[in-house]
């Protein structure tokens, strides 16, 4: 199979920006040192000068390449944010949306009405609902549709894609088939360059210039570079990764327990509670990792413990919204219809809880909530089951577990 790698002008280019960016800063800094020198400098000399410095930094700039163009594909919240972030750091971007109507209302008024009503978004932003358009000609493509559309996206892109690399901004699992984002890309696009991004990324908070940071995992160095070079900012640091599948799996698994974090606050929890929530989740999400072949390591960094803290702790969160309405009694159909968004922990917890108990790894939270939403068991009695279940070690692979029966 022909190894995936990123088009040889897009790798150059990510260079020569570094080396000219490096170039123009030294001219800069020549020009202010020399005039801090001169106490009674000759003005003609020190005009000439320069000016000889200011044609040479044009001449470097000249040769500096053309800006990344990229496409974001999904004009949801997060999908909209990095576009806007993209865009004002200078790069061609298109946003594709679906639908036609949606489009003309952006392009009229620079305004997502839907999702980001109160933010004006770059005047250098294009937008589109021709999928070939978007895409054709681009060097990156940024997919942030939801999972259940994430491998039709990529089929209908399949006959436009070149020398494109593709990045899922999509946080969850593919139904009926426990596939990763990066597994869907890889099905359907064996030969392309491929990343994920995950992070405590609350697109509302991003847009309100909110210091934020993420991660962007890949097996390409180049792909990890363009993806910075594309979206690092003031407000917007992008951290690095090679371990795609902990990267991707803390962005899937939080979901699951912002769930739980917003059901047990409709029951006015306490702190101790939401500590013990989000570390035994953290502890659930490590082990589930492991099994799969990820680093535990990865689940201390931002695509886990951090996302996971700030989808739990946001009331801004899809997750934590739907498990605060089931919380308060509405029904799975009631509290989606509410939301109007995907909340992706609901497709998730049927997922990982199949596939936990087939693998034997313990997860009882994930266990409990697959036992509240599908079975529709009361949430203070299975609750209550969860206090009283065995033994255990605190953090996870440094002591053996000795798991006990149950106690009175």
């Amino acid at each position: 199979m022909k190894k995936p790698q990123l088009a040889t002008n897009l790798s150059e280019n990510l260079e020569k920006l570094n080396v000219n960016r490096e170039k123009a800063s030294k001219l800069f800094a020549d020009v202010i040192e020399k005039a801090v020198k001169k106490s009674k400098p000759d003005t003609t000399a020190l005009l000439e000068k320069d000016l000889d410095v200011e044609t040479d930094l044009d001449n470097q700039l000249a040769n500096e390449p053309a800006p990344l163009k990229i496409a974001v594909l999904g004009g949801g919240s997060f999908g909209t944010a990095m576009a806007n972030l993209s865009s004002k750091n200078g790069c061609d971007v298109t946003l594709w949306v679906r639908d036609k109507r949606s489009v003309k209302s952006m392009q009229k008024t620079h305004i997502n009405k839907k999702y980001l009503p109160d933010h004006k978004l770059d005047e250098r932003l294009q937008f589109t609902h021709d999928l070939q358009a978007a895409v054709k000609g681009k060097d990156l493509i940024f997919v942030a549709v939801p999972s259940a559309a994430f491998r039709e996206t990529l089929q209908k892109i399949a006959p436009f894609i070149s020398a494109q690399a593709i990045v899922s901004l999509t946080k969850g699992m593919e139904k009926d088939t426990f596939a990763l984002m990066s597994d869907v890309i890889a099905d359907e696009l064996p030969n392309v360059a491929f990343g994920v991004m995950s992070g405590p990324n609350l697109a509302k908070e991003i847009m309100n210039n909110m210091p934020s940071a993420t991660v962007i995992a890949s097996q390409s160095a180049a792909l990890r570079l363009a993806v910075q070079t594309a979206l690092h900012s003031a407000f917007f640091r992008v951290f690095a990764s090679d371990d795609l599948i902990g990267v991707e799996l803390g962005g899937a698994l939080k979901n699951i327990y912002a769930i739980a974090m917003g059901m047990a606050a409709a029951y006015d929890i306490g702190e101790n509670t939401k500590a013990m929530i989000l570390t035994r989740a953290l502890a659930e999400m490590s082990r589930f990792g492991v099994q799969a072949g990820a680093n535990p390591l990865t689940f201390l960094g931002l695509s886990g413990v951090g996302d996971l803290y700030a989808t739990c702790s946001s009331t801004l969160s899809r997750n934590y919204q739907i498990g605060n309405m089931l919380g308060r009694g509405m029904s799975l159909d009631q509290a989606i219809k509410k939301l109007g968004q995907t909340a992706e922990g609901i497709n998730t917890i049927q997922q990982v809880n199949e596939k936990a108990m087939k693998a034997g790894i313990y997860m009882p939270i994930t266990h409990a909530l697959h036992d509240i939403i599908y079975e529709d068991k009361a949430p203070l009695g299975v609750a209550l089951n969860l206090m009283e279940a065995g033994f255990r070690s605190d953090v996870e692979f440094v002591m053996p577990h000795q798991v006990q029966p149950k106690h009175n």
